[in-house]
């Protein structure tokens, strides 16, 4: 259907034509994913987010490599927040099921991906519809971000909590780049085109840590927080 045949613009009186009361019902729905996933994330306590790609499978280097990562997690007395996908996202949950650790999944309608995995739960399963809540639960109650190789989903987290992080939106929390074959071009393009560019201050690369090592990663947030206390994100 042509944009033309779906609703007509009033020049004269500069609105659409039509019903505005399904955008109107829209704000409830948001209200009520925010007000479910609030209550629900303030009772695991804190949490570290683990990024990845939704197609890697088990077996391949970096998943193994997540599952690792999240059983030191939750050794180190943190849950596990994870989009509760496949891939990445699985490994993670699953490092923190093995370990009986908190395993938290913030489940995303799509087209491609049926329900949370297995191993995220029951009781720590949040299933939201609108992508921008559930970005936001990612980053208020994660005190670090784990970020494995992964997609757009991947990078357009990655780079959204480093914005707010920038911007003093959120106070400067770990972020850990795991797999410096995958990240070293992505490094460089910041380093050359960014802050050669004058588009970010020098300063800015700081902002992240990259590692090979699943260990190294979990001992950099550890010891971030041997100097302060873990809190929410947001002060709203």
């Amino acid at each position: 259907m042509e944009a033309s045949n779906f609703f007509k613009f009033n020049k004269q009186q500069d609105h659409f034509d039509g019903d505005s009361s399904k955008d109107l019902w829209s704000i409830f729905k948001i209200m009520g994913e925010f007000v479910d996933g609030y209550d629900k994330l303030f009772r695991v306590g804190p949490c570290i987010s683990v990024y990845g790609s939704a197609r890697l499978k088990p077996g391949s280097k970096y998943y193994e490599m997540a599952i690792k990562t999240a059983e030191l997690i939750t050794e180190s007395g943190f849950g596990v927040i994870t989009g509760g996908g496949p891939g990445i996202m699985e490994a993670g949950n699953r490092g923190a099921h093995n370990k009986d650790g908190k395993s938290v999944g913030l489940g995303i309608e799509l087209p491609f991906e049926q329900g949370v995995n297995d191993y995220v739960h029951p009781k720590y399963e949040i299933n939201f519809k609108y992508f921008f809540v559930r970005k936001v639960m990612f980053v208020k109650y994660a005190q670090a971000f784990i970020v494995f190789p992964g997609g757009f989903g991947t990078l357009d987290e990655l780079f959204e909590t480093l914005t707010l992080i920038q911007t003093e939106k959120i106070k400067k929390i770990p972020i850990v780049l795991v797999g410096s074959e995958y990240w070293n071009g992505l490094i460089d393009w910041i380093k050359n085109q960014l802050i050669g560019g004058g588009f970010v201050n020098p300063d800015d690369a700081d902002l992240f840590y990259l590692t090979d090592d699943h260990e190294d990663a979990v001992k950099f947030v550890c010891d971030f927080y041997k100097k302060q206390k873990p809190e929410p994100n947001f002060d709203y």
